[in-house]
């Protein structure tokens, strides 16, 4: 005789353009690449009610102005989600770039 099963989960699968970060690839990492703080308000029909449009706020960091993450994202949404896409309007910003970085090739110490 066996003991209770326990359930079984499976991690949530990342939308497909999503990246999930790796071992040196933080943040930091990534808009030193060229990724940029990306910002997306999402409008789409509520499915109840065709006639109403809700807002969603998206962010993440992703690559101006191809924006591959976020059309991930919004592939996903078309396929999985029933609320149909009405309209995204996009802002981005770059906060930091390689030339904001720099090291000193000196040690100072105030005593």
């Amino acid at each position: 005789m066996t003991g209770p099963r326990t359930p079984t989960t499976k991690p949530l699968a990342a939308p497909a353009g999503a990246s999930s970060a790796g071992p040196g690839d933080g943040d930091l990492h990534r808009q030193l690449r060229g990724y940029r703080l990306t910002t997306a308000e999402i409008l789409y029909h509520m499915p109840d009610h065709p006639g109403l449009l809700q807002s969603f706020i998206w962010q993440n960091l992703d690559i101006a102005p191809r924006f591959p993450v976020l059309k991930g994202f919004l592939d996903f949404w078309s396929r999985e989600i029933e609320g149909k896409l009405h309209s995204v309007r996009i802002a981005s910003l770059g906060l930091v770039s390689a030339g904001d970085l720099r090291h000193l090739g000196a040690d100072l110490r105030l005593q």
